[in-house]
């Protein structure tokens, strides 16, 4: 019995011991970061904000590796299926977590996502055609009141964020405007300033040099207080519209089955990282504020989100054209 015992002992000693060492001498080579759009753009370059900080803290490089495609969901569906071992993390995005899953099939499942920690939030902030007489977002709603369809609003593409910021304005403010969609948030911007159409709400990341060099102008910041590096900007909360609150929420989410140790390891480096002033510096001139989280805590953001948009979507009848 006694030498039963004992070679039992020292089989699970020998299962758990590869786990123990890989956790204790990860990482031993560089680590993907996957993002799941092309590089320049405001997520792209968020992840390199942290990438060279982060490498350097855990003695690793970070490689990011741009999946660009289908709003963010093959970059999303790449991380979720790669192998477990610690050498893969993903840039988690919104629209593939909490809006794409309620208008369309999409290859893993967004209820089963593995999350590591926020990294930021970039506010949404409704920004406005020079030419267009109505100069605050009272005057503009007032406006399309009494004139139904005569303002357009742009966004990135059909079930985007900035489709679903304008719909939520839209159902909000009770107004009948209508939607132009884009083939991505560049397009739009271009069409507003061309007066295609006289509305865009978007991440602020993606208007903060055109609003900043008077090229557009900001209505509204969709966040509770004002930011920052906007201070001028008023809250929609503050002029009537305080259900009009939109944030995409921007973290590191992996495969499912990485070990919890290397998973922890890397978390406490990108806290410590995202919180380093110089990096924040970064992260704020893009138009994002920084933050972190816990899994859960990242978790119970996304589902909440995710909620609140399945709601829209079903009231605005949106669907992938």
């Amino acid at each position: 019995m006694i030498k039963q015992f004992l070679l039992a002992c020292v089989i699970s000693t020998c299962a758990l011991a590869p786990s123990a060492v890989n956790a204790q001498s990860w990482p031993s080579k560089p680590v993907r970061l996957i993002v799941g759009f092309p590089p320049g753009g405001p997520v792209d370059l968020l992840a390199r904000a942290i990438a060279p900080a982060l490498g350097a803290k855990l003695g690793q490089a970070i490689v990011i590796e741009n999946k660009a495609g289908a709003s963010g969901t093959i970059g999303i569906d790449t991380t979720v299926k790669a192998a477990p071992d610690g050498y893969t993390f993903g840039f988690g995005t919104p629209g593939g977590i909490t809006a794409l899953p309620h208008v369309m099939k999409l290859p893993y499942d967004a209820q089963k996502i593995s999350y590591v920690s926020l990294v930021a939030r970039v506010p949404q902030i409704i920004i406005a055609n020079n030419d267009i007489r109505e100069t605050t977002l009272p005057d503009l709603i007032k406006a399309a009141k009494a004139a139904p369809k005569k303002f357009n609003f742009g966004s990135a593409g059909n079930a985007t964020t900035p489709h679903l910021g304008g719909e939520l304005l839209r159902q909000e403010a009770g107004i009948d405007i209508v939607h132009v969609p884009y083939k991505g948030a560049a397009p739009a911007l271009a069409g507003l300033m061309g007066g295609e159409i006289q509305i865009l709400a978007l991440d602020v990341s993606g208007a903060l040099s055109l609003i900043n060099g008077g090229k557009v102008r900001a209505l509204a910041i969709e966040t509770p207080r004002r930011v920052d590096f906007l201070p001028q900007v008023p809250t929609a909360a503050e002029l009537g519209y305080p259900n009009i609150l939109v944030e995409s929420n921007y973290g590191i989410i992996m495969p499912s089955g990485v070990p919890a140790e290397i998973a922890a390891k890397f978390r406490e480096a990108l806290v410590e990282v995202v919180n380093q002033p110089s990096v924040r510096e970064q992260i704020i001139k893009q138009g994002a504020i920084p933050a972190t989280s816990t899994p859960e805590e990242y978790r119970q953001i996304m589902q909440t989100e995710s909620a609140k948009w399945e709601k829209v979507i079903k009231a605005g009848n949106i669907r992938l054209e």
